[in-house]
């Protein structure tokens, strides 16, 4: 897994990490029960503070992301349906859709761009039978 942080973007490094670990446990690249680096190993090899790793790390495990322990360090956790998950997600998209829509883009550019990111996931919904 390859992880980069741009320590001249306006997002907080910790929010980075966070969505980087997302987009690759979307992507396959991190599966269930694979290891992440150690915060310390992972702040060194970036340079930044482990107290911003392990903000990261606290954040995907309350989300449900990971579990962390003493032993095994941060591993993948198994996918597991969270319906309040729902909810929350179609607030957040809700907000993004919101400030495309603000900012002029159609409706066909939102389906289009949505639609080519889940692709790029490999988790495209089955289509409805009539």
């Amino acid at each position: 897994m390859i992880l980069n942080v741009d320590l001249a973007s306006d997002v907080p490094i910790y929010l980075q990490l966070r969505d980087q670990i997302v987009e690759a446990i979307a992507d396959g690249v991190l599966a269930e029960g694979s290891s992440l680096p150690a915060t310390r190993t992972l702040a060194a090899d970036f340079g930044i503070n482990f107290h911003t790793v392990n903000k990261a790390y606290g954040l995907l495990r309350q989300q449900g992301l990971i579990q962390l322990n003493r032993k095994t360090g941060a591993v993948v956790t198994p996918t597991v349906a969270d319906p309040s998950f729902g909810a929350e997600w179609t607030t957040r998209a809700r907000t993004l859709l919101a400030e495309a829509v603000a900012r002029g883009l159609s409706a066909d550019e939102v389906l289009t761009s949505c639609r080519s990111i889940l692709d790029s996931f490999g988790t495209t919904q089955p289509e409805e039978t009539p």
